[in-house]
């Protein structure tokens, strides 16, 4: 049985827990998801060690009973001259066994709350058309608008 909210703890992730939570990556390549083409563990792992002392960005991690079952990544990206600071969440996963457990909650609610300490007045995220379990979930968290995204790779 998945655990209960009250058994998951949301905390941000150390520097030399890298290697540890770049493998929680997969959750997000499995189907309907998939490996970016240009992912590259050792590049990530590096940006995962540096992340922790960039005020402008956390990651968070889920850990219930001594496993981690969530990664949020969060960032402060642009000040944008129509809505202010941004926050971007641009990675958010829950190992398949604890989903529908509220961790997502308690990770989204955490990168809300980290987000609005640090002046941003609002946090976005894409999702890919594919993840209909995701839109589910990011509806019932009633988001104050939506959006298509579009992106080019360089």
């Amino acid at each position: 049985m998945s655990p209960g909210p009250s058994h998951a703890a949301v905390r941000p992730a150390r520097a030399e827990e890298a290697e540890q939570v770049v493998l929680l990556y997969e959750w997000l390549f499995a189907p309907p998801g998939s490996q970016p083409a240009a992912w590259d563990p050792e590049r990530a792992t590096a940006t995962l060690r540096a992340l922790p002392a960039d005020p402008r960005a956390e990651v968070l991690l889920a850990e219930a009973s001594g496993e981690l079952v969530g990664l949020c990544t969060v960032y402060l990206d642009i000040a944008s001259v129509r809505f202010g600071q941004r926050a971007w969440v641009e990675d958010l996963a829950v190992h398949p066994e604890h989903r529908s457990a509220r961790i997502g909650k308690a990770l989204l609610d955490t990168a809300k709350a980290w987000a609005r300490e640090r002046g941003a007045t609002h946090l976005e995220l894409d999702s890919g058309p594919t993840r209909a379990d995701a839109h589910r979930f990011y509806h019932r968290e009633g988001p104050s608008w939506t959006s298509t995204s579009f992106a080019w790779a360089l």
